[in-house]
């Protein structure tokens, strides 16, 4: 399994930094992950800006030289790992960027002039691992599953990704919020799991 991990935090001292430190660790623990590569969006100091104007067409962002490196990244994955913090409801800009620019069309997908288009990432797999300062329900009855829905169906399903798994860690800056025991559910699920 070729996996790549997305991490999405500016802070490298924070506890999405620590998310991350598990889930690599999990990983270099199990058998069945071949390879594994860790995209840092901030370290990678990614411009998550989408331009497209009279010169520059929003159906030609397919072939930006500039993101040819991180098209070849998700072709190259199997699964693709998204680590971030949910702010305002949902995930950060840069990373709301990323995808701006890099799920375009002819990429990721193809309109084929149906209600819906193809997906051209069929057969890759998501795992979202995401913190937030709210209670653990907060975005299933407040803000009614948004996260969820923004994720799964409008960007993966879209694409032609079906297998999406979520982790939603609520209530992360408090003192009893079992940090520890959802760093190590992290740890075990990605030390066994299989291909």
């Amino acid at each position: 399994m070729k996996t790549l991990v997305i991490y999405t935090h500016p802070n490298h001292e924070s506890l999405n930094h620590a998310f991350l430190q598990k889930t690599l660790q999990g990983m270099k623990e199990n058998p069945h992950m071949q390879e594994v590569r860790v995209l840092d969006l901030y370290a990678e100091d990614f411009n998550p800006a989408l331009v497209f104007n009279k010169e520059k067409k929003r159906r030609d962002l397919h072939l930006e030289p500039e993101l040819e490196k991180y098209r070849q990244q998700i072709l190259w994955a199997d699964k693709i790992v998204f680590i971030y913090p949910i702010w305002w409801g949902r995930p950060p800009a840069m990373l709301l960027g990323y995808i701006d620019r890099l799920f375009a069309t002819n990429f990721a997908y193809r309109d084929i002039g149906k209600t819906m288009p193809e997906g051209l990432l069929k057969g890759k797999s998501v795992v979202c691992i995401s913190t937030m300062q709210g209670p653990p329900l907060y975005t299933l009855y407040w803000l009614y599953n948004a996260h969820k829905v923004l994720m799964r169906k409008a960007l993966f399903q879209y694409v032609g990704i079906k297998k999406v798994k979520f982790f939603e860690f609520g209530s992360m800056e408090k003192k009893n919020g079992k940090q520890a025991e959802k760093l190590d559910k992290i740890y075990r699920y990605f030390k066994t799991l299989a291909s």
